[in-house]
């Protein structure tokens, strides 16, 4: 099973990610755009595009690597991925599910103003590159092929975390953490996410 967590950004899908996976056994977290990363540093700058989504390799290379790994892997893929074009949508997760591969997603929806917030509690300044793409994020996942939403205006990671294994039937593993131990975690997943990009 592939669970694909989508959203704006700021919407919490990194850290939604990485809670599933401490709470699913046998679980792995797969994060496309270090497929964008390499394109984007083996490409010359005169052919460069400005968003690794628009190269079609971009999409046919997750897709056979999700295929792959689905095909070999036994336990449940989780993606945090924000993806807004239709066409991009179809062309990965369409395909998989041609396939008869089984993946969930999710849409993790808040306001404009709570995504701002968001963003600013992990240190993005204000119109940031991520909060440019608020409007255009929205405006995208409206489409009726985003299915599964999910407001999250109200909720905890730990809420959206539940819904979504609730609907995914997945039996959640027990959270004996404390709330010292969580945030460490919370703070450890937000450094992984630093990308220092030449």
């Amino acid at each position: 099973m592939i669970i694909w967590v989508n959203g704006a950004f700021g919407s919490g899908k990194t850290q939604t990610a990485y809670e599933l996976q401490r709470r699913i056994s046998d679980s792995f977290i797969y994060d496309p755009e270090n497929v964008g990363f390499f394109i984007r540093k083996n490409i010359p700058a005169e052919v460069k595009k400005n968003d690794f989504q628009d190269y079609p390799m971009w999409r046919e290379i997750n897709y056979t690597m999700l295929k792959h790994i689905n095909n070999h892997y036994e336990g449940t893929i989780i993606i945090p991925m924000t993806i807004v074009n239709p066409q991009y949508f179809e062309e990965i997760v369409g395909r998989l599910r041609s396939d008869r591969i089984t993946i969930n997603h999710f849409v993790l929806c808040a306001t404009k103003e709570v995504l701002q917030k968001r963003l600013r509690s992990r240190g993005e300044r204000k119109n940031s590159w991520a909060e440019q793409q608020i409007d255009r994020c929205v405006e995208g996942l409206s489409d009726r092929i985003f299915e599964q939403r999910i407001d999250t205006n109200k909720l905890t990671i730990e809420d959206v975390v539940i819904q979504i294994a609730s609907l995914s039937n997945i039996n959640l593993l027990p959270d004996n953490r404390g709330t010292f131990r969580k945030k460490y975690d919370k703070i450890k997943t937000q450094i992984k996410q630093i990308r220092l990009i030449n």
